[in-house]
């Protein structure tokens, strides 16, 4: 026999028809207690200890630790429970959560936080939605499991997914707002302006229809003021990014201030070739409009042309059979 019919059987003499759903229920506030010591023991910090003994503290300096006190996360004690230990995936999970457009710096903890909590929700909404099913009629285990672990599993899902659908739309829109960014750039730079002038400008004048890549051109403004190198800036808005085009831009910029080209002539040339392949993307999608019409001309148009043709004939055919059995 199945093992797990057993177990269930077992589970339903001792505890009544809710024994699984109130076993699974006692498993995991037991593993919730079990975790919940370890998740709040808050590990100590030297790092931060170091620097609150720095040498000359005196009344402004213990004035800034109190601000830096005030301004820790509150989710800073479950660092360790809601980041990865992991440099390489901690880094990977920040650069997700950069080019999905969260900058702060607990993006991390709070996405995992709301897929804890979400997930913790739907799954008391399952065991309750479970418990009203069960009281009106008889459940089996696998219809119990369902109602709980299927909103479970929604809930914990339901944060990536959003992240992954804020990540595709800002890289859409800085897709197509890139080409009309590059083009007043180019202006910007004809007209005697700098390339730092020109990079604020167009985030200034690019606000209204494409506020994230006015947000990279922003930010890149802002690093250039405070000291970073260009090129370095401009790398780390192609990686923070993702998209191949802003990388091709910014290869464009460094080769050009490696051999002491001409920037406004390596625009010209960048901008002419990005508004050629817009133009090649909107003829891609009027292409495949043919294609994805056909499945819904297919079903929403030969259908009523078969009945219109063959519905007279075929009542025609009904008719005479039932006049002829009247008949005989």
């Amino acid at each position: 026999m199945n093992p797990f019919s057993d177990i269930n059987a077992m589970l339903v003499e001792i505890l009544g028809p809710l024994g699984p759903l109130l076993a699974i229920g006692g498993l995991g506030l037991l593993l919730v207690l079990i975790a919940l010591p370890s998740v709040m023991k808050k590990q100590r910090d030297r790092f931060r200890e170091l620097k609150q003994e720095q040498p000359g503290t005196g009344a402004p300096d213990k004035k800034r630790a109190l601000r830096r006190t005030e301004r820790i996360d509150k989710l800073d004690k479950f660092a360790k429970f809601l980041e990865p230990q992991s440099k390489e995936e901690l880094s990977a999970a920040r650069l997700r959560m950069l080019r999905a457009g969260y900058t702060s710096k607990n993006a991390v903890r709070m996405f995992h936080a709301m897929q804890f909590v979400l997930g913790i929700t739907f799954l008391v909404i399952g065991i309750i939605v479970a418990l009203i099913k069960s009281a009106n009629g008889e459940m089996s285990g696998t219809q119990m499991l369902m109602y709980t672990l299927l909103p479970c599993a929604i809930g914990y899902y339901l944060p990536r997914y959003w992240v992954d659908r804020r990540l595709q739309q800002r890289q859409t829109e800085i897709i197509e707002g890139f080409p009309d960014a590059l083009d007043l750039m180019l202006v910007c730079v004809e007209a005697g302006q700098s390339l730092d002038q020109s990079i604020i400008r167009v985030g200034k004048e690019s606000r209204a229809g494409y506020p994230a890549l006015a947000d990279e051109f922003d930010m890149v403004a802002q690093e250039v003021k405070a000291g970073k190198e260009r090129v370095v800036v401009l790398k780390d808005m192609a990686e923070r990014v993702g998209v191949p085009d802003v990388a091709s831009f910014v290869t464009t910029l460094v080769q050009s201030a490696t051999f002491g080209t001409s920037v406004a002539e390596a625009l010209r040339v960048y901008s002419a070739d990005m508004r050629d392949k817009r133009i090649m993307r909107a003829e891609e999608k009027a292409n495949m409009l043919p294609t994805k019409l056909t499945l819904g001309s297919m079903l929403f148009t030969v259908p009523p042309l078969l009945v219109i043709l063959i519905g007279p004939s075929v009542h025609g055919i009904v008719t005479m059979m039932a006049q002829m059995r009247g008949g005989g």
